[in-house]
């Protein structure tokens, strides 16, 4: 075996990968995962020489990443919000513009100073969205709930990991493992695509599980089945924010009119794309 340095093996994997609008980056992450070593030092020692076991690591990696696998499963790991966490093919890879649930939850949640707010996220996968509003908020009590115990599994994992102590996990599917009548705010990214959307079969979705992307009714029977079962989980005045694509939209905010909740509104993401739709829970009598 010829010998290889750090900077022949980028050059190598960028020629490897070339096509990819991310071949650069891909690279670069995947040698610092084999070697150990921060992105910043293959570029300042680009002579270095790869050890044998180094270069298998190394080589295992790429042709994985060729076949299209995900870089966050192949790395075993996401930045999301303030946060890295650890991601394994059993959830869904967060994304950026779930960010955006994040954000907006915080901003809702402003007006109530220190209060103590139960707050719920709903498939709750990697752990990310409930994660993230703790860690901005451990006076809050968060409540994490997955139908997948392999996905609550990776998530109480990253809470551990993370040292985050103010959220408790319960398996169950969407509401069903919810107090009723307490929760000041419930948040879910749920599935929204379509069965049949050809986006299904191109890039990371082929590898992601299809629990976490396909529902049914052109990909709104989740979010209906949220809207319709929420009310009884919420406080009076308690708000919810839910996830879809950018075409749904109107569907949503109908689905939660429908529901019962008030100020429906949809909020649109970095992208500029309708993304997040909310409501708050009418108090009756008033």
């Amino acid at each position: 075996m010829t010998a290889l340095s750090s900077g022949q093996a980028l050059r190598m994997a960028q020629h490897a990968l070339f096509g990819s609008d991310t071949a650069q980056i891909d690279a670069e992450l995947l040698l610092s995962a084999a070697l150990g070593a921060t992105r910043a030092g293959l570029y300042a020692w680009p002579e270095r020489q790869l050890t044998p076991a180094e270069r298998g690591r190394f080589e295992a990696l790429l042709e994985r990443r060729i076949l299209g696998e995900p870089v966050a499963y192949l790395l075993e790991e996401r930045e999301f919000w303030t946060l890295r966490l650890r991601v394994t093919p059993a959830v869904l890879i967060p994304r950026p513009e779930t960010e955006l649930l994040v954000e907006t939850a915080l901003a809702l949640a402003a007006p109530k100073g220190a209060e103590a707010l139960r707050v719920a996220d709903l498939g709750t996968g990697s752990g990310a969205i409930a994660l993230s509003l703790a860690s901005e908020r451990p006076h809050w009590q968060v409540l994490a709930t997955d139908q997948s115990a392999a996905a609550l599994q990776v998530a109480s994992d990253n809470a551990v990991r993370l040292g985050i102590r103010n959220v408790g996990f319960r398996q169950g599917s969407w509401c069903e493992a919810l107090p009723e009548g307490q929760l000041d705010l419930i948040l879910s990214n749920p599935p929204y695509i379509a069965p049949g959307d050809e986006h299904l079969g191109q890039g990371d979705l082929r590898f992601e599980p299809a629990s976490a992307l396909v529902a049914a009714e052109q990909g709104l029977a989740d979010l209906q089945a949220i809207c319709n079962a929420a009310p009884r989980h919420l406080a009076p005045g308690g708000w919810m924010l839910l996830e879809h694509g950018f075409e749904q939209g109107p569907a949503v905010r109908q689905l939660l009119a429908e529901a019962g909740f008030s100020g429906v509104r949809t909020l649109a993401d970095l992208n500029e794309l309708p993304r997040v739709t909310l409501g708050c829970l009418e108090i009756q009598g008033d």
